[in-house]
């Protein structure tokens, strides 16, 4: 094989790599990208402005924070609400709301077994991401999942690339029940 062919197959290759990787784990973000494909950082950001000005992955970018990169399957909608649930604290309370309909905080608090500040601040991100609703009492407030159907969805069809931990963390919550 001549050293001319090389550059175009390692290119072909690391495309397909790129590629296999935001398919796996859609909402990837770039340093771990950079960290799951093993390239040189100019060689995965070469190939990923490649590939999105190819229309094969989409990238949401948020005003402050880091992109996110999915497939081009991927609806707006779907990219959005995994770009919030990709936490694992965030991901628990999300189904601990969906299994309880309406939570109060010091509920979800005692199930999550994170410490309130922690809770709060991902429960105020959902919130603002317009995943969970907020209903305010006197004393307490109540949580709910906004378009329970949509997330449940959503949710399953990423639930893979949220990894092996999370199966089993899945699996410890309905136990626990």
């Amino acid at each position: 094989m001549s050293d001319a062919a090389t550059p175009f197959i390692t290119t072909v290759d690391s495309k397909a790599l790129i590629l296999e990787q935001i398919t796996k784990t859609p909402g990837i973000r770039y340093r771990e990208l950079l960290r799951q494909t093993g390239l040189a950082n100019g060689t995965l950001e070469y190939h990923l402005k490649m590939l999105e000005k190819m229309y094969k992955v989409k990238v949401e970018r948020h005003e402050g924070r880091r992109a996110r990169y999915y497939p081009i399957s991927f609806s707006s909608d779907e990219a959005h609400i995994i770009g919030y649930v990709r936490n694992n604290v965030a991901r628990q309370i999300v189904y601990f709301i969906q299994r309880h309909d309406l939570c109060t905080f010091g509920e979800i608090v005692d199930h999550i077994k994170k410490a309130p500040s922690t809770v709060s601040w991902h429960l105020k991100r959902l919130s603002e991401g317009g995943i969970v609703s907020v209903r305010y009492g006197q004393d307490y407030h109540l949580y709910s999942i906004y378009n329970n159907n949509l997330i449940e969805a959503i949710l399953k069809k990423c639930e893979e690339s949220f990894g092996d931990k999370f199966a089993d963390r899945y699996y410890e919550m309905f136990v626990e029940l």
